[in-house]
């Protein structure tokens, strides 16, 4: 058995990578990777709105990050599913902050299932939400951007499982493979006006709420496929969304970068 690998670093210091940058972040409440890419954001600088369906969670979470960057953070309910409140969404953080700089689409649903047993509900459910869910705030996003005149970032949160295959999770992988090619083809529709369509991959980040649906024995064989021995940490995955977000990756467009050593 491979020995668990290094104890990761303590999550680094800002550096205004996103200084005054307008950011939306969607599924943004709780404690996985759209927590930390919103602390991410401010901790570089950003105005940030998050957004969540979670009405309670979002605003314990609007509540805990007004405290602690009074003025730099605005909440907005929001179901991507809905492609009214989408819109309400931009137009929110236009209205509250005066543009729209980056959207990092973060909104994803799981579940396992067979393909013999899974229904066209669940089926359809994953795909509105983590493929259809994405495409809406990708296109309000742009469409915003392109208003504005001044160019513009989206960050989409795909998944190794866009590549590879894992029992159970047909739905959850064909949405995932979708949001990369969105990705690629977004991002030569917007590149002319200057704005940036990337994704990230993750594969394994550990926070509360993933062991409370996903087994010790999945997660340990999941594990081990990690070339560092160990899950990522939610803040990893954030640091590579914000550097996608940044200026740093102005010659970047249609990439998914792998977070993780599993790739094609």
């Amino acid at each position: 058995m491979r020995p668990p690998g290094p104890t990761p670093p303590f999550r680094p210091a800002g550096r205004e990578l996103l200084a005054e940058k307008v950011v939306v972040v969607t599924a943004a409440a709780g404690s996985g990777i759209g927590a930390a890419v919103v602390e991410r954001c401010l901790d570089e600088g950003a105005l940030v709105v998050i957004s969540d369906r979670h009405l309670r969670r979002l605003a314990e979470s609007h509540e805990r990050l007004s405290a602690d960057h009074p003025g730099r953070v605005r909440s907005v309910p929001c179901d991507v599913t809905d492609e009214q409140a989408v819109e309400a969404l931009v137009n929110a953080a236009v209205t509250g902050y005066g543009r729209l700089d980056v959207m990092i689409n973060n909104a994803g649903l799981g579940g396992t299932a067979s393909v013999m047993e899974m229904t066209d509900d669940e089926w359809s459910r994953v795909l509105d939400v983590t493929l259809t869910g994405t495409f809406r705030c990708t296109r309000a996003a742009v469409r915003q951007m392109l208003a504005q005149g001044h160019g513009g970032v989206v960050v989409n949160n795909a998944s190794v499982l866009g590549w590879r295959a894992q029992a159970g999770q047909a739905h959850y992988a064909a949405a995932k493979a979708g949001v990369m090619a969105l990705t690629r083809c977004a991002a030569l529709d917007a590149a002319p006006y200057g704005i940036r369509v990337n994704a990230v991959a993750p594969s394994l980040a550990m926070h509360p709420n993933l062991s409370k649906v996903t087994s010790a024995d999945l997660l340990a064989e999941l594990t081990g496929q990690e070339a560092f021995g160990r899950a990522a940490q939610p803040w990893e995955v954030a640091a590579v969304m914000a550097f996608l977000a940044s200026d740093y990756a102005s010659y970047l467009a249609g990439e998914v970068v792998s977070v993780s050593s599993q790739h094609p």
